[in-house]
């Protein structure tokens, strides 16, 4: 199937904030919960490694994706990050939702200013991740996301849970059900998410929608590696692929990059 760039609700700015913080905090538990990022973790931390740098910058983080258990996970493997969540509609309330404070405050900050992921501010620097966000952007804008990681020189890598097939689809049909089940265990706890999901059920109904555009949004590998090959540079190296997922038949499809001579001392300011 061609990619087709239709909009997700919660990226709407006429969305209303109860509305988009109510289906990023079920992201948020599910991703936590299902730890569907687990396959990457091998791929991240030898990418991390090569780039020379501890300090990662997190696009698009809504309400804080996998690193509240990832970073942990690879500072067992002996890699022990600092992480800089940053998003267009920044969510520090979710900073509150880790049951780790003391990993939280030490290890992972939330940038209060709103950051253009395709003109990110020179004092935010590391190594770049986007998680199931890649797909929001057009092509142009995706492109020059990369584009910027390249022209400052900072390694990237961009996971997607979600893929371009009839399976994937299927699957999202789902999302209403699990959203139902799920939402009391939600923190920090709401009483507008509990009225949104069960007594005016818009939230079920926005995250099925915006589930299904997610799938017919996501890039391929191959148009991924379309990206890449648009920038026109030599001196990067991309690694572009796909890894079984976790106790399902979607894989990962993953992008990394990096500069073919990585620096170390990167500096990272996150307010």
């Amino acid at each position: 199937m061609k990619r087709l760039h239709l909009f997700e609700i919660h990226d709407q700015e006429w969305c209303p904030r109860a509305i988009r913080d109510a289906e990023t905090a079920y992201l948020q538990f599910i991703i936590a919960k299902a730890k569907g990022y687990a396959p990457v973790v091998p791929i991240l931390d030898a990418a991390l490694k090569r780039s020379g740098t501890r300090q990662v910058l997190d696009l698009c983080s809504g309400a804080g994706g996998p690193w509240f258990w990832l970073q942990p996970v690879l500072a067992e493997r002996g890699l022990d990050v600092s992480v800089c969540l940053t998003d267009k509609y920044p969510n520090r309330e979710a900073l509150g939702a880790s049951s780790d404070a003391t990993l939280v405050h030490q290890s992972i900050r939330y940038h209060p200013e709103p950051v253009d992921v395709t003109k990110v501010p020179d004092e935010l620097a590391g190594f770049r991740t986007i998680f199931s966000a890649f797909h929001h952007f057009r092509p142009e804008q995706a492109g020059a996301i990369l584009a910027d990681a390249v022209r400052k020189g900072q390694g990237i890598a961009v996971f997607e849970g979600t893929h371009h097939s009839a399976l994937a689809m299927l699957l999202m049909l789902l999302v209403p059900l699990m959203l139902l089940l799920t939402t009391p265990f939600i923190r920090p706890f709401r009483w507008s998410r509990l009225f949104w999901t069960y007594l005016i059920p818009v939230v079920p109904a926005t995250s099925l929608f915006d589930g299904l555009v997610s799938c017919l949004r996501t890039y391929s590998v191959h148009e991924l590696r379309e990206l890449t090959a648009g920038l026109g540079r030599t001196d990067y190296q991309w690694d572009i692929g796909e890894v079984k997922g976790t106790g399902g038949p979607i894989p990962i499809t993953y992008l990394i990059g990096l500069p073919a001579k990585s620096t170390n001392g990167v500096r990272n300011e996150c307010g």
